[in-house]
């Protein structure tokens, strides 16, 4: 009997979702599925993200192998079911954190897993609250200067130095990182591909 794990692929660059994998002790490779990420037209937040963890894993799981499971993710922040991606610029990051400033949001991951050559993928979604402190100017200022908002759903990393500027949040971290490892693990465990560590 082949007791052999299967493969894991990350259909993504995210280097957050990367390190996540490795401290769960999942070992994997890199095969970005490089989609189409604009929101349809009227969208919820909700279904934009697990639309687009769907078209990625199914995108990446056509390239491999059945005996290769693939394993994608999208995060958006939902402001009063409004999607705030990834900035386009430092004037929108500036806008979408002025937005965030003082008040409450939402942030939601969906995650797919599915092996490859044209397996059916299996999708959960986890939502986290965040709430943020009303942001100083000055300090709003210099966070942008530093460029790490241009990258990130909500113009912000809660792991990076935009953490001085949440307050609390409601839910799983890695949620708002961009992968919830309790999803992760549950969706995998089926494929054999069990964690050697706790989750963070």
């Amino acid at each position: 009997m082949n007791t052999v794990s299967p493969s894991l692929v990350l259909a993504s660059r995210s280097p957050r979702r990367r390190e996540l994998l490795e401290r769960l002790g999942l070992a994997h490779t890199v095969d970005a599925a490089n989609i189409d990420e604009s929101p349809l037209s009227g969208e919820a937040p909700r279904d934009h993200v697990k639309r687009l963890a769907r078209a990625k894993c199914e995108t990446v799981a056509a390239r491999h192998a059945r005996d290769v499971v693939i394993i994608a993710a999208d995060t958006t922040v939902d402001v009063d079911g409004e999607i705030f991606g990834t900035p386009r610029d430092v004037a929108r990051a500036r806008e979408m954190l002025q937005r965030l400033s003082g008040r409450t949001h939402l942030v939601h991951t969906a995650v797919c897993v599915a092996r490859g050559s044209g397996d059916q993928p299996r999708c959960e979604l986890d939502t986290a609250a965040v709430t943020m402190v009303p942001i100083d100017p000055d300090l709003l200022e210099r966070y942008l200067a530093t460029g790490e908002s241009l990258d990130k759903a909500g113009a912000y990393a809660v792991q990076g130095e935009a953490a001085a500027f949440v307050a609390s949040v409601n839910g799983h971290i890695t949620t708002v990182v961009g992968l919830p490892v309790r999803l992760v693990e549950r969706l995998v465990a089926p494929f054999g591909l069990l964690p050697t560590h706790t989750h963070p």
